[in-house]
């Protein structure tokens, strides 16, 4: 009878170990995660065909991504999820010809390339 009592009060135990216990009307703090280079409409709009490296690392920061197979292709790769869950997500490309700023693909348009 107690080791039968102290089985079901050791599974009950492991049960409840596996959750958050909830408060009706009070939800635990969700940080927002972000992860990677933030490239706004505004950014790109300040990028221009014809700028150097140096240029574009000044307006858009450090790519987060550099292939050494790629030497002139930049990848500036973005995600967020909010507190809520909802999950936002970018890719923008640059590419490079002879030092200079070629063209722009990905999911941010740019005025320099006409979309």
């Amino acid at each position: 009878m107690v080791r039968a009592a102290f089985a079901g009060f050791l599974i009950f135990a492991s049960l409840t170990a596996c959750g958050v216990p909830r408060i009706p009307g009070i939800t635990p703090y969700q940080p927002e995660i972000q992860q990677g280079n933030y490239v706004s409409q505004e950014m790109i709009g300040q990028v221009k065909q014809g700028m150097t490296r140096e240029q574009v690392r000044f307006l858009l920061g450090t790519p987060l991504l550099t292939d050494i197979f790629h030497a002139d292709r930049w990848d500036y790769v973005y995600w967020r999820e909010s507190q809520s869950g909802k999950r936002e997500s970018r890719r923008v490309a640059l590419f490079f010809s002879d030092g200079k700023l070629a063209r722009i693909e990905g999911d941010v348009a740019s005025p320099a390339t006409g979309r």
